[in-house]
């Protein structure tokens, strides 16, 4: 690598945070962190900073949070490259055009597919087999520029977002600053995107609510899709049950879909459309309200999944 780069960051969530460490930890120079603002805080409650507004203010970096980012903000800080992860924000043609080598973006799945803002999320729940970590120089398109460095990772049958994120950011992390160190000495060969793309829109609260007319692979990967946000949820009675993570049982039931087949020390059996699916995690609204397994239901909580009931109603 030649001279360190100057290096404006732009990123939000704990997954940014991450990124941001790496490149305080690195070489190159941050000079300034964007991130979103503040978020209120709950009944009245002290607003709440980002990941990424934590993880700079230890770094003593300094913190903009314009509604909308735009190149004024930015005149105080002359950079190489903006270092876009997680942002949540559009950036307009002169911020892209504003860093002296423009921007890259950190993108949490393998490009063309899943462009968009939940590419984690819609991999696991359209049972993807790998996905992967791509940056990418942006452009004025939904993640359409060209490709700079792929790193890949097998999913697998116990991957959640949680931990398919876990894993990503260390791929990305890795794979930026390859790509920094690259454009740092001259040596980047940008690949442009071919393939189909498909888009990963934002999730909706709306998606969490369990049918339990789908079938038992549809349903475990809601789960394990939304988990830890916004968090798969269904109703037993009028107590909304939290389902935190599962798995595939039978491949057929004679049951209806929703009915409590069976409660084990692994999971709580329940029927789908097709096949059963088991709930090996889960958050009630009794007592302290906290994450329990079904060895718990099955030791503590029996009375309010017996076999036979059901879920949903």
């Amino acid at each position: 690598m030649s001279q360190p780069l100057r290096v404006l960051f732009a990123g939000t969530p704990q997954l940014a945070a991450d990124h941001l460490t790496a490149l305080i930890e690195s070489p190159h120079d941050v000079v300034a962190v964007v991130t979103q603002p503040d978020k209120p805080g709950k009944r009245g409650r002290q607003s709440v900073p980002s990941h990424t507004k934590t993880r700079a203010l230890e770094a003593s970096l300094p913190v903009l949070q314009p509604r909308r980012l735009r190149t004024d903000d930015l005149t105080e800080y002359p950079a190489d490259v903006l270092v876009v992860v997680a942002f949540g924000q559009i950036l307009q043609p002169p911020v892209l055009a504003f860093p002296r080598c423009g921007c890259i973006n950190v993108h949490a799945s393998i490009l063309p597919r899943w462009r968009g803002a939940a590419p984690i999320q819609r991999s696991l729940a359209a049972g993807d087999a790998e996905t992967g970590v791509t940056i990418m120089q942006m452009d004025e398109g939904l993640d359409t520029g060209d490709i700079l460095e792929i790193r890949r990772t097998r999913i697998t049958d116990h991957d959640t977002a949680a931990s398919l994120s876990a894993r990503l950011s260390g791929l990305g992390q890795a794979a930026l600053l390859t790509s920094l160190d690259q454009l740092a000495s001259g040596n980047m060969n940008p690949v442009v995107q071919s393939g189909p793309s498909s888009y990963a829109t934002k999730i909706e609260k709306a998606e969490a609510q369990i049918n339990w007319a789908s079938s038992n692979t549809q349903i475990d990967r809601q789960i394990r899709a939304l988990n830890p946000n916004p968090i798969a949820f269904t109703n037993k009675g009028e107590m909304r049950t939290r389902l935190w993570h599962s798995c595939t049982l039978s491949e057929a039931t004679d049951q209806s879909p929703g009915t409590i087949v069976d409660v084990t020390d692994a999971a709580i059996e329940v029927a789908c459309g097709a096949g059963t699916v088991g709930i090996t995690q889960l958050q009630i609204p009794v007592g302290k309200g906290k994450v329990i397994t079904a060895r718990d239901v099955l030791n503590s909580r029996r009375e309010l999944f017996e076999i036979g009931s059901r879920f949903g109603t």
